[in-house]
């Protein structure tokens, strides 16, 4: 969502308190054929193999919680053929590794294998409050600069995720760095749902979203690249980007480490950027069943 802007050390990252796990329902997690069957917890280690470094804050996000949040995402990791799933799994990882990335040129086994190093965005600009989204009004004093896998920024988007997960995120953003299921709860919740004018994430690398005469015209067409788009629409039509060339590093590594093909589209160097649209919606609008199960 943000990009990381440095690499400093935040050690107290390490000491930070861990909230409750919330409760959920659904069949995507670590149940039979769910997406644990796509990513075992010897993959998730491999892939993501320094996000317990001493230079990351602490290996904060476990293999447990991502079962736990996906099992909230049913159709996560579920959806198509083996190697659809897969595919969708490796993006996923790809676009949050870089995300949250912590890796440099000569890194120990390569930059790509630093991805889940960071939490929250480091040094945020601005407070990312923008007060045209009066349904999700700005909590005096908080701030909503990226957190978590998927970097989730913005009030409108705290606001969104919180309505559909059972979590006052607008009052609590830090929720989303103090508890590792909420973390990857959230960018389950951005990856599953589309916003409009954007489909979402899964949409797109599972084939089921069809681009309209506008898309393709703006050269928007299905793969890998769109879906930086949607995370990220900044990195997108201005020529080769460093940003965008490290997601599709990311992903290169993951799909090689399960056996498939990364496919056409990578990038999206020529695509123009999907518009910012301001809608006034309904908030169930951006929420999918099964939803957290309360205690």
């Amino acid at each position: 969502m943000m990009e990381l802007f440095s690499l400093a050390f935040f050690f107290f990252f390490f000491f930070m308190p861990r909230l409750a796990s919330p409760q959920v329902t659904g069949n995507g997690g670590g149940g039979v054929g769910g997406v644990s069957s796509v990513i075992s917890r010897s993959l998730f280690e491999e892939m993501l193999m320094h996000r317990g470094d001493r230079y990351c804050p602490g290996g904060f996000y476990t293999y447990d919680a991502f079962l736990a949040a996906a099992n909230a995402f049913p159709a996560f990791g579920c959806s198509g053929d083996l190697d659809t799933r897969r595919r969708e799994v490796a993006a996923f990882f790809a676009q949050t590794s870089h995300e949250t990335r912590g890796g440099w040129n000569g890194a120990p086994d390569g930059k790509y294998s630093w991805g889940y190093c960071w939490i929250e965005q480091l040094s945020p600009p601005s407070i990312y409050c923008n007060a045209n989204y009066t349904r999700f009004p700005c909590a005096p004093g908080e701030r909503y600069h990226g957190r978590g896998p998927i970097q989730l920024t913005w009030n409108f988007n705290y606001g969104r995720a919180g309505q559909c997960l059972g979590l006052d995120l607008l009052n609590d953003p830090n929720a989303v760095k103090q508890n590792a299921t909420v973390a990857f709860m959230t960018a389950l919740w951005f990856w599953m749902t589309p916003q409009t004018p954007k489909p979402s994430c899964h949409d797109v690398i599972t084939g089921r979203w069809s681009p309209s005469a506008e898309d393709q015209k703006a050269g928007r067409l299905p793969g890998f690249g769109v879906v930086t788009n949607i995370v990220n629409r900044g990195e997108c039509g201005h020529g080769r980007d460093g940003r965008v060339a490290s997601r599709i590093g990311f992903y290169s590594r993951y799909c090689r480490m399960m056996g498939i093909a990364a496919g056409d589209r990578l990038d999206c160097y020529h695509q123009q950027p999907f518009g910012w649209e301001y809608v006034d919606e309904d908030p169930s609008s951006f929420c999918l069943q099964p939803l957290i199960q309360k205690s």
